[in-house]
Formats: C-alpha cells, sequence, structure tokens
C-alpha cells in the first residue's frame, strides 16, 4: 500500500470510529440512558478516543511526509497493544455476560471491539513509513493501563461499587481474582509491546532504513 492510500484509510477509520462513537452516545441520550461518568470511564470507550487521534494524525502523517515519526509510532503501538487486549476481553470475557444495564445499539459494539482492532492490527503489519523503534519504548506501554486502572479502583471504592467490569469487582470476583486479572493482562499488553516492537525491527526495508543514517543506533527520536 502507497502512503497515500494508507493516509486516506487511516482517515476514513478515524472519522468512521468518531461517527460510531457519536451514534452510540446519541442512541443513549434518546433512550435516557447516557451518564458520562459511567461513559467515559470504560478502557473500550477512552482507547478509542485515542484509536480517533492515532488514526487522524497518522493520516495526515502519511500523506504529508514518507515516513512516520518515531514518537508517533511509539503511541501507535501502545494503543495497538491497547486495542487487541479491548478485543480480547470483550470477545472471550464480556461478550456472553448478561448486562443489565442499558443494551442500545448492538452494531457499536461490534465495530469498537472486533472491527477497528482488526484495522489496527493490520495498519502496524502492513503500512510502509513505520520506523523500527528501540526497545526502551516498551516502557510507554503501561502509563495508561496502570493509570486508568488506579482510576477504576478508586472510583469503585467511593462510589460504594460501581466498577466499569465485573472483573474488576472485588465484591463479586474477590480480592486474588482482581489482582490475578491485573497482573495478567499488564504482563498480556507488555508482551503484545515487546512483539509490536519487534516486528517493526525485523530485517527488512524499513528496519535497515532506521538502522542505516550515518551509523548512529535505532530510533533516536
Amino acid at each position: 500500500m502507497g502512503r497515500k492510500a494508507v493516509g486516506a484509510a487511516r482517515l476514513l477509520a478515524g472519522f468512521g470510529l468518531l461517527a460510531t462513537l457519536v451514534v452510540q452516545i446519541s442512541d443513549r441520550v434518546a433512550n435516557d440512558a447516557f451518564d458520562p461518568w459511567e461513559y467515559f470511564s470504560y478502557f473500550t470507550v477512552e482507547t478509542s478516543l485515542m484509536n480517533i487521534v492515532v488514526f487522524v494524525a497518522g493520516g495526515i502523517l502519511a500523506l504529508r511526509l514518507p515516513r512516520d515519526t518515531a514518537l508517533f509510532t511509539t503511541v501507535r503501538m501502545a494503543t495497538l497493544t491497547y486495542a487487541i487486549v479491548t478485543a480480547g476481553v470483550y470477545n472471550l470475557l464480556l461478550r456472553n455476560v448478561p448486562y443489565e444495564g442499558f443494551q442500545g445499539l448492538g452494531w457499536p459494539n461490534e465495530i469498537i471491539h472486533v472491527w477497528i482492532p482488526l484495522v489496527i492490527v493490520l495498519d502496524w503489519l502492513i503500512s510502509p513509513g513505520r520506523p523500527a523503534l528501540a526497545w526502551r519504548r516498551l516502557r510507554v506501554v503501561p502509563i495508561y493501563p496502570v493509570a486508568w486502572l488506579a482510576y477504576s479502583l478508586a472510583r469503585g471504592a467511593v462510589s460504594g461499587g460501581i466498577y466499569p467490569y465485573p472483573f474488576l469487582d472485588p465484591a463479586t470476583a474477590g480480592w486474588g481474582s482482581v489482582i490475578a486479572y491485573i497482573v495478567a493482562l499488564s504482563v498480556v499488553l507488555v508482551g503484545l509491546g515487546a512483539v509490536a516492537i519487534a516486528y517493526s525491527r525485523r530485517v527488512g526495508p524499513e528496519a535497515l532504513q532506521s538502522r542505516s543514517s550515518a551509523g548512529v543506533s535505532l530510533d533516536r527520536g
């Protein structure tokens, strides 16, 4: 795929995801079921907002520059891990769990939890212009999830037990299970980030170009 085609595809995905969230919010508002504090506390929603920014910024970069910057690629790598975990948790743990709240339209959930993560993975695998990342960039991955977990547990404690996902509720899942989920998800996120960085550093045109430049080391940016 050429850079301009990638740029157009990223912009289409970004604005399509934005439209999906707008429809989902509008559906909740129309049914008097929109609680901003609840809605914007979901990991999926917050990372979807990140994905919109990454898609749009990435689209502009692809249209204007021959290669993505190291900073953008680092953020993109982190959001890639969040998207994969979002898809995995939803499809493996939450898809068939009964939900007592407002059900709403079904297709926005499919786009957010299935199709957008798939597009993000494909973008990482096949889009040209991605620089090879240094291993130190892996430390960026846990920053947001740790902050989100701290916020979610604190919110649940002060709100009388309102947690965004059942596996984070110590009253029903137990603290042992909650801690196990947190540790497991943290390991998975860092592992996915490591795989993404390793893929960016594979021997190929992009990796070789990042290694060449006057004998400097990888990813000085």
